[in-house]
C-alpha cells in the first residue's frame, strides 16, 4: 500500500474531542488505500507544562532527564489516538521513539536525526495493521536515552518518516488552512496559497513565519518530501491546504510570493573598529562563542586621524534577536577587554523589527528592490539596514512601522490577487 504520514499538532490534539476530530481525518485516509503513519504532538500546552515542572524541580537540570519528562507528553497522546482508531475499528498501533527505533544523535533537548529504520512499522503493516501512531518531537540516542529534537521537533519528524518510507506526501494538519502571502492577523487581504516552493518556504519559516519549523521545511527540500498544510478544524480534500513542492511542479513563480516579518529584532553597532584584515573574524568569532545569532551585517568604512597619520577604521553594525542583546553586549565587551578588537561605542536599538519579501521570480526579475524601497518611502517609512539573497530582500525598520510595511508591500506586489 502506498504510505501517507499525517501529522497533528497541539492544538489539532488538546482534548479528546480534537483527538476524535483528528482520527475521523486519518480513517477518511485508511479508506482511500493509504497505510497512514500519523506523528502526534503533546496536547496544547502540556510541553511548557512540563517544562515548568523540571525548572520548579532543578535549577541546574540534568540534560537527560529533562527530555525523558518533556517527551512524555507525546507518548500520552500516541496511545490516546491509537485507542481513539482503535474504537473506530481501525487497527492502530502507538510507537515511542525508542520502540521505533528514531536513532539520533545524543545532543539532548537539541537532537539531529541518524536513522529511522523501516522494519519494525512495516512488520506490523504486513501484519494487518493500518496506521501507526508515532509520537514526535523524540528519538533515542546510542546510549539508549531519551532525546527531543527541539520545539518544533514534530514537524520535523513527521517530514524525516515521509522521507524514510518514501510517502506519497506529508500533510501538516494544524489551526490555520494553509499558508499564506502574509499574517492575515496585519492585513485582510492577505490570501492562501495553493502551492509555494520549498526555497520560499525555507525562507519564510527562517524569516518569521510560524506555520512550519524551518529544520521540516530544511529536511523536506533535502528529500523532495512533498509537503501539504492544511486545518484539522475544517472539512478537507485533496485540493486542500497549501503544497509545499519542487519549483518544478509550479505552473508559474510568482516574482514575490509572501510578506515575512520579525518583531523582535536588535541592531548593534560597534562604532570605530580599526579596519584590518581578520576584524570581521575577531568581531564575530566571539559572537558564536557566546551563542548570538547573527542575521544582517553591514559594514562602513571610513578615516579617522590618530596624531599625525590618518587610518581606516569601520562601523559595524549587526541585528540578532532581542533576547540575545545582553550576551552580545558581553561578549564584545570580553573582547575589548582581552585586546582582541578596539571600538569607541557599542550603539544598541532594541526597538526594530525586519520586514522581508520573498519570491523564486526575483531570479529573473529586475527592480524588485527598487519597488520595494519606493513603497516603503511613500508611507515615510525609513529603512536602518538592508540585506538580500537570490530571492528574498530583508529591510530593518522601527518596530512601530511594521505592520504599515507588511501591508504596504503586501499591495505593492499585488499579492491579494490570484
Amino acid at each position: 500500500m502506498p504510505v501517507l504520514v499525517m501529522k497533528f499538532g497541539g492544538t489539532s490534539v488538546a482534548d479528546l474531542a480534537r483527538i476524535e476530530n483528528a482520527a475521523q481525518k486519518v480513517k477518511a485516509e485508511v479508506a482511500r488505500g493509504y497505510d497512514v503513519i500519523v506523528i502526534v504532538s503533546a496536547m496544547s500546552g502540556e510541553t511548557n507544562k512540563m517544562v515548568g515542572f523540571v525548572e520548579g524541580t532543578s535549577k541546574l537540570y540534568d540534560a537527560r532527564e529533562y527530555d525523558a519528562v518533556v517527551s512524555s507528553g507525546e507518548n500520552v497522546t500516541a496511545g490516546l489516538m491509537a485507542l481513539r482508531l482503535q474504537e473506530m475499528d481501525i487497527p492502530a498501533r502507538s510507537w515511542q521513539g525508542w520502540q521505533v527505533p528514531i536513532n539520533t544523535t545524543s545532543a539532548h533537548s537539541s537532537a539531529r536525526f541518524v536513522s529511522i529504520p523501516r522494519d519494525n512499522i512495516e512488520a506490523k503493516f504486513k501484519e494487518g495493521f493500518k496506521v501507526a501512531v508515532v509520537a514526535g518531537f523524540q528519538g533515542v540516542s546510542a546510549e539508549g536515552r531519551i532525546t527531543t529534537l527541539g520545539r518544533g521537533g514534530s514537524d520535523t519528524t513527521a517530514v524525516a518518516f515521509a522521507a524514510a518510507f518514501d510517502a506519497e506526501r506529508c500533510d501538516i494538519y494544524t489551526d490555520v488552512d494553509g499558508i499564506y502571502t502574509t499574517d492575515p492577523r496585519i492585513t485582510s487581504k492577505a490570501r492562501k496559497l495553493d502551492r509555494i516552493a520549498f526555497e520560499e518556504m525555507l525562507e519564510l519559516a527562517s524569516l518569521g513565519a510560524k506555520v512550519l519549523q524551518t529544520r521540516s521545511v530544511e529536511l523536506a527540500m533535502r528529500y523532495k518530501v512533498r509537503l501539504r498544510v492544511l486545518s484539522s478544524f475544517e472539512e478537507t480534500d485533496e485540493n486542500s491546504g497549501t503544497l509545499v513542492c519542487d519549483e518544478d511542479e509550479l505552473m508559474e513563480s510568482k516574482v514575490v510570493s509572501g510578506v515575512a516579518y520579525s518583531r523582535d529584532e536588535a541592531k548593534m553597532t560597534l562604532v570605530t573598529v580599526e579596519d584590518r584584515p581578520g576584524v570581521a573574524s575577531a568581531i564575530f568569532g566571539p559572537l558564536a562563542e557566546a551563542g548570538v545569532n547573527v542575521d544582517m551585517i553591514v559594514q562602513n568604512i571610513s578615516e579617522k586621524d590618530v596624531g599625525d597619520r590618518t587610518v581606516a577604521v569601520t562601523d559595524m553594525t549587526f541585528s540578532c534577536p532581542v533576547n540575545q542583546v545582553a550576551r552580545a553586549q558581553k561578549a564584545m565587551e570580553e573582547a575589548r577587554a582581552s585586546g582582541v578588537i578596539s571600538y569607541d561605542d557599542l550603539v544598541v536599538d532594541t526597538e526594530v523589527a525586519k520586514v522581508s519579501v520573498v519570491g523564486i521570480g526575483m531570479r529573473s526579475h529586475a527592480g524588485v528592490a527598487a519597488k520595494m524601497f519606493a513603497a516603503l518611502s511613500k508611507e515615510n517609512v525609513n529603512i536602518k539596514v538592508i540585506g538580500t539573497s537570490e530571492i528574498k530582500i530583508s529591510v530593518l525598520i522601527d518596530r512601530k512601522y511594521m505592520e504599515l510595511a507588511v501591508q504596504a508591500l503586501h499591495d505593492a506586489f499585488g499579492l491579494e490577487k490570484a
